[in-house]
């Protein structure tokens, strides 16, 4: 404001010089006019300059606060101090009760047990094996054996042991078929080969072979299939 003031004295005076100095017949009451206006905007600049200067000289403009807003007053001097009250706030809304779960609980699964077919277990497990040993024919110092291996079973039976015990070790054993030997002693020992590798399901093989060196009715001691007695022995 003091800025505008100072601009406009100075406007003022340069016009009034441009008059004054345009014209020399200048009357007495345009001086008077001239000097009052400058007076008139010199006490103007000091009352505006003055109150710039003690601004606390002015009437404080109060502002009604907004309803919303509760007012604290202040205690007055040597009171105690007095509790700042606190906001007013709207009441919490309370929050909704949670949702009843609707994952419902699979009921315990309960396993199926499938029954085993009866016979399943016999029909996939071979049994044991049957012996029976016989004399074919006597000859002087040899005769010859035939031991008929069955398989009651419903499947083959790959694998064998056929065991037979001599009287004596010095006899000996010839002419096998259905079978390979091998003796420890007076034992020899009889195992599945090529052409008789098992004994198919419900059927029967054969081995055969000569026992030398025995006199007539000299039968084997003993005689096993698979650990179990075979049949046909002499007593």
């Amino acid at each position: 404001m003091a800025i505008i003031l100072l601009d406009r004295i100075v406007a003022f005076g340069t016009a009034a010089r441009r008059v004054i100095t345009g014209r020399d017949d200048v009357s007495r009451a345009t001086w008077v006019a001239v000097i009052a206006a400058l007076g008139v905007l010199v006490a103007t600049a000091v009352s505006v300059v003055g109150v710039l200067r003690t601004p606390e000289k002015l009437t404080p403009v109060t502002l009604d606060p907004p309803s919303s807003v509760e007012q604290v007053g202040t205690p007055p001097a040597g009171s105690p101090r007095a509790q700042a009250q606190p906001a007013v706030t709207s009441p919490a809304v309370p929050a909704p009760p949670p949702a009843a779960s609707t994952t419902s609980v699979p009921p315990t699964a309960v396993a199926s047990v499938r029954p085993t077919p009866t016979g399943s277990t016999a029909s996939t497990t071979p049994v044991a094996l049957n012996a029976d040993f016989a004399i074919a024919d006597n000859a002087l110092l040899s005769y010859g054996a035939a031991v008929t291996i069955s398989n009651p079973g419903a499947v083959s039976v790959p694998q064998w042991t056929l065991v037979v015990t001599l009287s004596r070790e010095s006899l000996g054993v010839s002419a096998v078929e259905g079978a390979r030997a091998s003796r420890d002693g007076a034992v020899w020992t009889f195992v599945p080969d090529g052409s008789a590798a098992q004994v198919p399901a419900n059927a029967s093989i054969r081995v055969t072979f000569r026992v030398n060196g025995s006199l007539a009715g000299a039968a084997p001691k003993a005689c096993t299939i698979d650990g179990a007695a075979c049949t046909g022995l002499p007593n």
